[in-house]
């Protein structure tokens, strides 16, 4: 052979065939619908907030009296639109906190959500937002929200993003008129804790 190192037909054929797939799938994920890509980060999204949720539980330490019973769960609940999917039942599933087991449940009335220990507010139910967080004032209820930084109403917990990372904000006197202790390791991960309001 005069060219013993040039690629034969065959090796030449099979890199056009790889470099045409990979161009095939650029193009594909350049003009997928916006709506499926938007899908795809919002599934991916609330799998995280999902971790932060069971997470936040390991590290807040409810009264007593939260817990009727030694076998009582810990009940986190969603009030309004599931964002979650199954992805928080599967994060919780045959795990435990304290010996107590971890339930999901979806509500449909914010008068359900003095049942609760965690209580996630999904977006939908934005516009009554204060007069859920009022209707829970003295229940020892770990609220969380994911409303815009700052926001005068808010969760005890409230997600936000930052760049493309999801970060959380910890208000403290509203978990200690809750009766809610909340661990240090939890607040130093916070961002910018309130500590007055």
């Amino acid at each position: 052979m005069l060219f013993p190192d040039a690629p034969s037909h065959a090796s030449r054929r099979r890199a056009w065939i790889t470099r045409l797939g990979a161009a095939c799938l650029a193009l594909a994920l350049v003009t997928a619908p916006a709506t499926t890509r938007a899908q795809e980060a919002q599934s991916l999204e609330y799998q995280v907030k999902a971790a932060f949720l069971y997470n936040f539980a390991k590290f807040v330490d409810w009264p007593p009296t939260a817990f009727p019973a030694p076998e009582t769960p810990i009940t986190i609940g969603i009030l309004g639109d599931d964002p979650f999917g199954g992805w928080l039942d599967a994060m919780v599933r045959d795990k435990r906190i304290d010996r107590r087991r971890i339930v999901v449940k979806r509500l449909t009335r914010p008068a359900e959500a003095t049942q609760c220990h965690l209580l996630f507010i999904s977006n939908s139910e934005k516009t009554q937002l204060g007069l859920i967080l009022a209707g829970l004032k003295r229940a020892s209820v770990l609220t969380v929200t994911e409303v815009e930084p700052g926001a005068a109403v808010a969760g005890i917990i409230n997600f936000t993003t930052v760049g493309s990372k999801i970060r959380f904000e910890v208000n403290e006197p509203a978990a200690t008129r809750a009766h809610l202790q909340i661990s240090s390791k939890l607040l130093r991960l916070a961002l910018n804790p309130i500590t007055h309001t």
